[in-house]
């Protein structure tokens, strides 16, 4: 993947997507193989250095949103800037929930939020730190289509504006289409 490239991996419920994804940010461990991320050999790393590279170099989007209920959006962003130690954290949160149109819900609980508004909450908590590589796994699959589409070009718009490098997990072959690449797994493998 080359810095600020789009990729999008599609493939039938099964195919390894979801575990591709976890296998590059770290949160799972190859049973074999070498996984280099960002000039960064995932596999040589123990848990403790894995957490600090996704601080330092990884946004992650779910499909599932993955806000902490009792915080409000502006904490649910401020989190993983206060664990990397930044002393601006709580501004640097306010202005990315500015930049998905959130200024006016800082302080609101997520279970106050719609469905889109929380996923926009989980997009500035990805952009915030500024990371090189934003992993997204099905980030629309919980919204409606209009919704959904306005997160994507939300989702599309952050990552050019900052150069990320994007890798899109989608059953959606439209959405696929929308990346510069498309790669297509089949039983943990890549189809061609």
């Amino acid at each position: 993947m080359a810095q600020g490239e789009t990729i999008s991996i599609l493939g039938p419920s099964g195919s390894g997507k979801t575990s591709l994804l976890l296998l590059l940010a770290g949160l799972e461990r190859a049973s074999g193989g070498e996984i280099a991320v960002a000039g960064e050999d995932l596999t040589a790393l123990d848990e403790d250095a894995r957490a600090k590279f996704r601080l330092a170099k990884l946004g992650i989007v779910f499909q599932a949103f993955h806000l902490i209920p009792s915080m409000t959006a502006l904490e649910n962003v401020s989190v993983p800037l206060e664990l990397a130690g930044r002393a601006d954290a709580a501004a640097v949160a306010a202005s990315a929930l500015e930049r998905v149109g959130l200024s006016h819900r800082l302080s609101h609980l997520p279970a106050q939020l719609s469905g889109g508004e929380q996923q926009r909450v989980a997009l500035a908590r990805a952009f915030a730190p500024m990371p090189q590589l934003l992993l997204a796994d099905e980030p629309t699959g919980n919204l409606d289509v209009e919704t959904g589409q306005m997160v994507m070009d939300l989702l599309f718009g952050l990552c050019s504006a900052s150069g990320a490098t994007l890798l899109l997990i989608t059953h959606d072959p439209a959405l696929a289409a929308r990346c510069g690449r498309s790669v297509r797994l089949r039983d943990g493998v890549i189809a061609v």
